[in-house]
């Protein structure tokens, strides 16, 4: 793929790579500075093919000026303006970008069609490692968005503003994490054109799914949305075959370059044959919701995988029972729960400590002795419909006191958990559990005792939490085990974290210290 490197790192304030008559590139490196070259490959009335590139450090990464080209195949990363730039004033270009990686950092948007043509956009991959507004930002006469993945841009993943009269299809695309930090924004949104269609499409942990601006007439049907705040704002025409569901994703993790994400569905996945039935998967059946689906996914096996682990296990006492209960599972195949208890704390949960077998995530338990001073240990696992036992819960404890003029006491504990997954790539959860309200500090720390990250620092009530950790490419850096990676910014292939909780009681007073070892992997 590298075979010829082109180095921009000295050129004039101009193109590294300029076409002005039809040609075909492929194999190659192109390398800018990140200050001077404002485009690494750039065309202008003339047809081109590019394969299997690479080109970083420049303000746009392939730039497409009035030309109908193919762009296949490519690396794009650290562009700090767009990594795909296209544009057809004369309304006439039919450009065609499939199977690229588009990797942005604090850049405007990844790819960007300005103005007019029919560009058609499939099977890319287009992430943001923090800073980038806006995945693909469209104004064109027409377009076809379709099985690409894209991810963790703050404002918006697709952006369409057709011209009147034309049709902008994004169909079978997953568009995940996308916050909204300003108005208009959603995991998809239209605006000034006519006819949109949206449809087969998984919106995942979004503000917004799918945001209408203005008078565009939008057809949105068959889609799955999951963990997202408001489905669809102003009023989108909407179908009757969208979904609200847990896609169950083989490795649901937010992805980097070379991150261990998998979108693939597992095997009883609500989105499997749900897509629009007059769209065909690669086998013939009904069409997936979601990136492998319709005639430009994939076909593969569905795994059946073991259901996750329960969350937020607490315990209490109520009438002299203890009193369990958990968040319940999303797997679709989820069939009951497993509740195992113990008198030592860390217990291996083998069949001899199973007490309760259940559907509910309610259980209260009668322990024996209970008015006899001892101490009870608990955990969770959940079991699917092909009797997959997931791995344990946390465990939750109950001191009780042993006083028989008197119900039995509770005290609760502080507890800083081990996150998960662990070793994680690119990202991890830490749970922690307070007894009483506090100010409550989360830091991350690399081996040499450095800060890397705040993760928590206000106050909170008394519960169970969780913080997500996900570090930036500088913050990767900062592990043990550091090795330049070919982004241009760097990443690690390992490293070790140490992260620790501080929490202030009252009076100013702190009451729980703890810190926990993690590995990036």
């Amino acid at each position: 793929m590298d075979s010829v490197i082109i180095d921009g790192a000295n050129a004039v304030p101009l193109s590294i790579v300029e076409f002005s008559a039809n040609a075909k590139m492929e194999n190659f490196t192109v390398l800018g500075n990140g200050t001077i070259a404002p485009a690494g490959i750039h065309t202008f009335n003339a047809n081109i093919i590019v394969r299997n590139c690479k080109v970083t450090n420049v303000k746009y990464g392939i730039s497409i000026n009035r030309s109908t080209s193919l762009v296949e195949n490519c690396f794009i990363t650290n562009c700090y303006e767009t990594g795909i730039d296209d544009e057809c004033g004369p309304d006439t270009c039919h450009s065609v970008y499939s199977d690229n990686l588009i990797l942005t950092y604090n850049a405007s948007t990844a790819v960007y069609f300005s103005y007019g043509g029919y560009p058609t956009f499939t099977s890319n991959i287009v992430i943001d490692e923090g800073g980038t507004r806006i995945g693909v930002d469209a104004y064109t006469s027409g377009l076809a968005i379709e099985n690409n993945l894209i991810i963790n841009y703050q404002n918006e993943g697709i952006a369409l503003y057709s011209m009147p009269g034309d049709t902008q299809n994004a169909v079978n695309n997953l568009v995940s994490n996308i916050p909204g930090v300003s108005s208009f924004t959603g995991g998809i949104t239209t605006g000034t054109g006519y006819q949109t269609v949206l449809e087969n499409n998984v919106l995942k942990e979004c503000s917004v799914g799918i945001f209408r601006n203005n008078t565009t007439i939008v057809r949105s049907d068959y889609n799955l949305f999951w963990k997202v705040q408001q489905l669809m704002n102003g009023q989108p025409f909407v179908g009757d075959s969208n979904i609200v569901a847990d896609p169950m994703f083989v490795n649901d993790t937010i992805p980097t370059a070379n991150g261990s994400y998998d979108f693939h569905l597992q095997k009883y996945s609500p989105a499997i044959d749900k897509g629009d039935p007059s769209i065909l998967d690669v086998d013939g059946s009904r069409s997936d919701i979601g990136m492998f689906g319709g005639p430009l996914g994939q076909k593969y096996t569905y795994q059946d995988l073991a259901p996750k682990p329960p969350r937020n296990l607490t315990a209490s006492m109520d009438s002299g029972l203890v009193h369990l209960k958990w968040n319940k599972n999303t797997e679709a195949d989820l069939f009951r729960y497993r509740v195992y208890r113990d008198t030592v704390p860390d217990f291996i949960y083998d069949t001899t400590k199973i007490i309760a077998v259940l559907s509910d995530t309610v259980f209260y338990d009668d322990p024996p002795q209970k008015f006899i001073s001892g101490n009870y240990y608990y955990k969770i696992t959940a079991i699917d419909s092909a009797y997959h036992q997931s791995p344990a819960s946390e465990e939750a404890h109950i001191n009780i006191t042993g006083i028989p003029e008197a119900p039995p006491i509770v005290v609760e504990h502080y507890n800083l958990l081990q996150n998960y997954p662990n070793p994680f790539n690119p990202s991890t959860t830490i749970p922690y559990r307070l007894k009483a309200p506090g100010y409550v500090k989360v830091m991350v720390y690399n081996l040499l005792g450095e800060q890397v990250k705040v993760l928590v620092n206000k106050y909170q009530s008394a519960g169970y939490y969780e913080v997500l950790f996900h570090p930036t490419a500088t913050e990767r850096q900062s592990a043990e085990g550091k090795i330049e990676f070919e982004t241009g910014y760097g990443d690690i292939v390992s490293g070790i974290y140490l992260y620790r909780i501080e929490v202030i009681g009252e009076g100013n007073i702190p009451v729980f210290t703890d810190m926990k070892k993690m590995m990036l992997g």
